[in-house]
């Protein structure tokens, strides 16, 4: 008997499709079911395209260029439409590319089948677009298995999937650890219900025990077949109420690390096709699970670490509040270089000859680089630090000390060259609220005074810790009162979001002056939010929007005292022989002491005032100059103080320099602008000063404050 008289006897057509010619040649049993006369044909492809439902030629066309490249069948279900358009029958195409050069021929068979009944579209297990559906919800699958970042949300994705023509109603992942086998996760039970299967041994009569052990898939059609082949756990799973179930293991590089279920309130035959889906998925889910295994451990090895490294800023110390926050690099281990600390300071207070309540010191820093060398270096200097401070070393003593611990450590460690490090070292007097700052090539601090003005504290500094062991570095004083608090951060805070130190400060500043001043750590999470919240990705500054670095942030706040009047609004820095450069810092600390000033005039008063005043020390004597200025309030108006300090007994002269004099100047201009001024003795140097008194005036008030500010 003829092959086509077979084929013709079981109504299967034979078709050729050569993609060079555009022809198609169908036999009589394949013309018949295209709706032609029951006889070998030869067509265009426009003459057979025109006999096919639109949409399903458009499957046919996907899935035979995805055979062609994988040369593998194409297969697919087809609808024939009459000359009126109307569906006539469904017939199912399975067919082989023959590959010649660039062409190929197409030859396949055509069967008529069934059409499926309205209410068994859920069950069925291939349906028109099947291959379309399996390949977009595999894709689908894939990415958001892949996006998973925790164990958890790969549950949620797994519970989530719908696959095409048979989706599960329960299902459960197992692990093994040992020789007993564990419940990873669960969809579709009731809590406590995994409690008979959460830790079976590997040797129980159980599909997902023997599939762990074996790494084969155990396929259960019908409960009569789960009864036969498990008869000792079928009454553990007979009062689910389920009727098929798949049991797929769960391989990674070779390693069987568990397995999964699929389980069906409906029958589920468990094709081939449906077989082949199960698989792929349970490989995708077992590389997600391995990955989010990988990432976890990683998260708490880096939180572990950071833990190790960074203090607890507990209570315990009467009259301060203390905040802090660390925010590793999104990448890698999350672990880097960014630490703070603080530390108890042998004796009391340096005011009551060691008694009262004491000193600390706050310490913050960044060692270069975001890697484990850079978390180690980081380890190692904090343990420095907090034994030179320990010791009793004055703040510049204790970076001198640190900066050769670290130069020493790197330059000969082999591993990656020398690295430096940024600090900034703090000793705080807490009962008369001064501060004596050290500073290691790192960002300023900062105040927020009583009254919400904020101001960024210049300090003299030297090189980074670790560049040159020989660095000096210089300590600068101020003073902070009761209700006052006081910002130290890494540059992470500035300039992350794509904003330079600048613009970075502006967006912090604004932050703390919208604080109360009341609640450290509302403040120190408004901080971080601001960085790294949503919020963030809207207000990036004018830099490529960069979020790799840490972030460091410590605040202390003296507490006030019952009954403390508010402390007037007070800048303090030192400008010394060799740093005239500073001078233009000091005319900006005024201007931020005067942001709200009313008499926009009297404000450029004062900062020319203040040049000269500064200048003058610097010219006329060998010392540094300490600049100390204030506003005060009165009973009706505010009033400015600046005050310039030297240790020169030669006072100054009025003088009466001609036009063309280059100095001379300095005491006329602050009998000209000045309220009051004067020129006070000291036991040791001498203070100039001047005042100014904030117009009453309602025109003056009535004008716009001038926020010129500038870090």
């Amino acid at each position: 008997m003829r092959t086509e008289d077979v084929l013709a006897a079981i109504a299967t057509g034979l078709w050729r499709w050569d993609n060079a010619s555009g022809i198609v040649s169908l036999d009589a049993e394949a013309a018949r079911l295209l709706g032609l006369p029951a006889e070998p044909v030869r067509l265009t492809e426009a003459a057979v395209r025109s006999r096919f439902h639109p949409v399903d030629w458009n499957e046919i066309d996907g899935v035979v260029n995805l055979a062609v490249a994988e040369g593998t069948l194409a297969e697919a279900r087809l609808r024939v439409m009459d000359g009126h358009g109307r569906v006539i029958r469904t017939v199912r195409s399975r067919s082989k590319p023959l590959i010649e050069g660039n062409d190929y021929q197409l030859v396949g068979t055509l069967q008529e089948v069934a059409e499926q009944l309205p209410d068994a579209a859920a069950r069925t297990p291939v349906t028109g677009d099947w291959r379309r559906s399996r390949e977009a919800f595999l894709l689908d699958a894939g990415r958001a298995l892949a996006e998973a970042r925790s164990t958890a949300e790969v549950l949620r994705v797994a519970a989530s999937l719908s696959m095409p023509g048979f989706s599960p109603d329960g299902l459960a992942v197992f692990g093994v650890a040992g020789e007993r086998l564990t419940v990873i996760g669960h969809h579709g039970h009731s809590e406590g219900d995994e409690g008979p299967f959460s830790s079976m041994s590997l040797d129980t009569d159980y599909p997902a025990a023997e599939v762990a052990r074996t790494g084969r898939a155990i396929y259960l059609p019908t409960p009569e077949e789960y009864l036969r082949r498990f008869p000792t756990t079928w009454p553990l799973a007979r009062r689910f109420g389920r009727r098929s179930w798949a049991f797929v293991p769960l391989v990674v590089a070779g390693r069987t690390m568990g397995a999964w279920m699929a389980a069906f309130k409906h029958p589920v035959a468990f094709t081939p096709d449906e077989r082949s889906v199960l698989t792929t998925v349970a490989r995708m889910l077992a590389q997600a699970l391995a990955r989010a295994g990988v990432a976890e451990s990683e998260r708490e090895l880096s939180l572990g670490l950071q833990r190790t490294m960074m203090p607890v800023l507990g209570p315990g110390i009467p009259g301060i509040q203390v905040a802090a926050r660390y925010v590793p690099t999104g990448g890698g281990l999350q672990v880097g270089g960014d630490w703070y600390d603080m530390i108890r300071l042998p004796g009391g207070s340096s005011r009551t000859g060691g008694h009262g309540p004491g000193r600390i010191a706050l310490v913050i820093g960044d060692v270069q680089g975001h890697d484990v060398r850079a978390a180690g270096l980081m380890g190692q200097l904090r343990i420095a630090l907090r034994a030179y401070a320990s010791e009793g070393h004055r703040p510049d003593a204790v970076l001198s000390r640190a900066s050769r611990f670290l130069y020493g450590v790197t330059d000969g460690d082999g591993d990656g060259g020398p690295r430096f490090a940024t600090c900034l070292y703090l000793e705080v007097d807490l009962e008369t609220g001064t501060v004596d700052i050290a500073r290691a090539g790192h960002p300023d601090p900062a105040v927020r005074m009583n009254d919400g003005t904020v101001l960024l504290r210049p300090t003299a500094g030297g090189l980074p810790l670790g560049i040159d062991p020989d660095t000096d570095y210089p300590t600068t004083r101020l003073t902070l009162d009761p209700g006052e608090t006081l910002m130290i951060c890494t540059d992470g805070l500035l300039e992350t979001g794509g904003h330079d130190l600048d613009s970075g400060w502006e967006r912090v500043r604004e932050l703390l002056e919208s604080h109360d001043g009341d609640d450290l750590e509302r403040l120190a999470d408004a901080l971080v939010e601001a960085v790294h919240g949503p919020g963030s990705h809207h207000t990036t500054g004018p830099l490529a929007d960069r979020r790799e670095d840490d972030i460091a942030v410590l605040l202390l706040s003296r507490r006030p005292g019952g009954g403390v009047p508010e402390a007037p609004r007070r800048t303090l820095m030192t400008i010394a022989q060799a740093e005239p450069e500073r001078i233009a810092e000091a005319r900006e600390q005024v201007r931020q002491l005067l942001h709200d000033w009313s008499d926009q005039d009297q404000l450029d008063a004062a900062v020319l005032m203040v040049s000269e005043m500064v200048t003058n020390v610097l010219v006329h004597t060998d010392g540094d100059a300490l600049l100390v200025a204030e506003v005060a309030c009165g009973e009706k108006t505010r009033r400015l103080r600046v005050e310039v300090s030297d240790g020169s007994d030669e006072l100054p002269h009025k003088r009466h320099p001609g036009e063309m004099a280059s100095s001379g100047r300095g005491l006329v201009l602050m009998e000209m602008l000045a309220d009051a001024w004067g020129v006070d003795p000291r036991g040791e140097g001498k203070a100039i000063w001047f005042e100014l008194n904030e117009p009453e005036s309602e025109d003056a008030r009535a004008q716009p404050p001038q926020d010129d500010r500038r870090p």
